[in-house]
């Protein structure tokens, strides 16, 4: 059985890769587990000063898998709490890390794939790489990346991309300011390791951690209340008949009409 996520460490740079190109690299919660886990090694790894998140494939992550939704619809409200608790640790983890986080986005990264992407410190995309905080168009609620994106982009903007839930280029992406670069497929590879190496080389460890955490905790001092409030939400709108109608169309490659 292949592994979900690959870990390497190369000129200080340690390489994080999600692994299920099979499943365009959709989020379940044994891939969110082990992502988790990852990341603090890699925060533990003293061979390491700055972290590359790239996926194998031809998406950088679809968002939730099928069987993860199938299995959404039967779980208690405990149960929920539990799964979106484990959501909101993925992304806290790589959000409070210590050490930069660089996304490198090749293809699709929808739901939470982009909520993935939002939360790291730098992002590169492809041209051809979407984006897309869908999880109205089923029903659901993007809550806990809403918390992370208010942070990233105005109301104006947040409520454009939150309540319509369209799929957006990287260009409009860039032009939101919700990345940093888009680089050709063919150099993306190359310029994210120049970025890399050019942190490593030219700027403190401690420096960069100190700064880091600096932003992250005077920009939003109430975001783990937020946060608190967002797991919640997602687990009660679990519960709603427009949840269950939008996964069940979903599942079923049904239009839904709300």
């Amino acid at each position: 059985m292949n592994k979900l996520v690959l870990y390497s460490v190369e000129d200080r740079i340690a390489s994080i890769t999600i692994n299920r190109p099979e499943k365009r690299n959709a989020l379940n919660p044994q891939l969110i587990s082990e992502l988790t886990e990852t990341f603090l090694l890699a925060s533990e790894d003293d061979a390491v000063k700055v972290i590359i998140l790239k996926a194998n494939g031809n998406s950088f992550s679809a968002g939730a898998d099928l069987e993860y939704l199938q299995q959404l619809r039967l779980n208690t409200f405990e149960e929920n709490v539990a799964d979106s608790n484990n959501l909101k640790k993925l992304f806290t983890t790589v959000y409070y890390l210590p050490k930069v986080v660089i996304a490198q986005v090749e293809g699709h990264a929808i739901a939470g794939g982009c909520g993935l992407a939002t939360i790291c410190d730098f992002v590169f995309a492809t041209p051809e790489s979407n984006f897309g905080y869908t999880e109205v168009k089923i029903g659901f609620v993007p809550a806990i990346v809403s918390c992370f994106l208010k942070q990233k982009v105005n109301e104006t903007i947040a409520k454009e991309l939150l309540l319509k839930g369209d799929i957006f280029s990287a260009e409009t992406a860039l032009h939101y300011n919700l990345i940093n670069f888009v680089t050709k497929s063919s150099e993306i590879h190359q310029k994210v390791k120049e970025f890399a190496l050019s942190l490593c080389k030219e700027c403190s460890g401690n420096s960069l951690m100190i700064t880091k955490q600096l932003i992250t905790q005077t920009t939003n001092p109430t975001l783990e209340k937020s946060l608190e409030i967002a797991v919640q939400i997602n687990a009660l709108v679990r519960e709603s008949n427009d949840f269950k109608k939008g996964i069940e169309s979903f599942l079923n490659k049904e239009k839904i009409n709300w």
